[in-house]
């Protein structure tokens, strides 16, 4: 019976590698994404690290957040995800640093989503700090402490920091995902007959890239 019960998993195991061989053999360049030329250097180690270009103002990237965080639920213990905030003009500066902001006051699970919901679902225009700042009040923050670290030399200085990195990948528009600073892709590559995006695959092609990534990591 136990000897069953180990072939069974066996197969099992095997029948899933070669899934997932499959799906990642079947990466095109130029197509699922596009090699970041020249690859940029990370900031997490030895883990892979995995940073999705977005912009709270967009609709695609309020569209991709179920299925990342659902990817985010099961995403490699060898991977490091991170958020950027793209930078592709200046009216797109308060919503960076609003996030920033969130982000440095500890506040990503209460008011990530909330963001999005209130701009796509409430379709409130947050286009100015002091509209940003009303909001944060309105979700139970010190509307002052908000407005000091948004404000803040730190804040600034990582907003400057998102406005290079959009530029040093090259980033076609948001949401995009780079593994690695290797690998570019999106959503937008993974289009179904419909015009429709095909989350599945596009995580397929997430996971296959840092299958890759993992691949250059063991071959230095």
């Amino acid at each position: 019976m136990q000897s069953s019960r180990f072939f069974l998993r066996m197969l099992l195991a095997l029948g899933l590698s070669l899934i997932f061989a499959t799906a990642h053999a079947q990466l095109t360049a130029g197509k699922d994404y596009s090699v970041v030329k020249p690859p940029q250097p990370t900031e997490s180690g030895n883990k892979i690290e995995v940073l999705e270009f977005f912009w709270y103002g967009c609709p695609h990237c309020n569209n991709l957040q179920p299925s990342l965080e659902a990817w985010l639920k099961r995403k490699p213990a060898d991977v490091e995800f991170k958020r950027v905030p793209a930078v592709f003009q200046d009216s797109w500066i308060p919503l960076t640093k609003a996030y920033y902001t969130i982000e440095t006051m500890g506040l990503i699970d209460k008011l990530h989503q909330e963001m999005f919901a209130t701009l796509h679902k409430q379709r409130a225009p947050l286009i100015d700090a002091n509209a940003i700042f009303d909001w944060a009040a309105t979700k139970g923050v010190d509307r002052k402490k908000f407005a000091d670290v948004y404000n803040s030399f730190g804040i600034n200085g990582r907003t400057q920091r998102s406005i290079e990195l959009t530029r040093k990948y090259d980033i076609p528009g948001t949401p995009a995902v780079v593994i690695d600073g290797q690998y570019l892709t999106a959503p937008s590559r993974t289009l179904k007959a419909d015009r429709s995006v095909d989350y599945e695959r596009f995580f397929q092609v997430v996971d296959g890239l840092i299958a890759e990534a993992r691949k250059n990591k063991g071959a230095k």
